[in-house]
């Protein structure tokens, strides 16, 4: 199975999410995203969705922002405490809630973020009819209850 990981801003290819879901066996792309470009992180993300067709996109904070204004051509998407409030425009969120399929999107936020808040996510729930799982211990989600929550979806929405 084939997974692209998008991180956050303060993140970089190899983290801790990435890492976890190579463990668990799926081969992941987890390309670097300029910090200075939104525009060329979307446009690096649309490019491997494109030539690797991935099994299921997953975005962490910044990159679930990427991994909205991308098409996935089908592929799951996993929002990690996405911060779609700091990047999006009004029409990109509108073009989202327009493409999202909430049978194949789910969310994973901590109550105890306080970088990204959890009512952002709420907002896409209740907008989208999504499925939020309270999980983890601050927002980098790297806690093993947050990382043992990103496998379970991730196995459960590629099957």
């Amino acid at each position: 199975m084939k997974a692209l990981f998008l991180h956050g801003l303060e993140s970089k290819p190899g983290g801790s999410k990435a890492t976890s879901l190579k463990n668990a066996g799926y081969t992941v792309f987890n390309p670097a995203l300029p910090r200075e470009s939104f525009d060329e992180s979307i446009r690096i993300a649309q490019d491997i969705v494109d030539k690797e067709k991935p099994d299921i996109v997953i975005g962490s904070s910044r990159g679930g922002a990427v991994g909205m204004c991308i098409s996935t051509r089908g592929a799951p998407l996993v929002l990690i405490a996405p911060g779609w409030q700091n990047y999006l425009s009004t029409t990109q969120i509108a073009e989202w809630n327009i493409r999202v399929d909430s049978k194949k999107t789910m969310i994973l936020h901590s109550d105890n973020d306080v970088i990204v808040l959890p009512e952002d996510s709420d907002i896409l729930v209740q907008e989208n009819d999504l499925k939020r799982i309270r999980v983890g211990s601050c927002h980098r989600m790297s806690d093993p209850e947050a990382l043992e929550a990103l496998l379970d979806v991730t196995n459960w929405l590629t099957k």
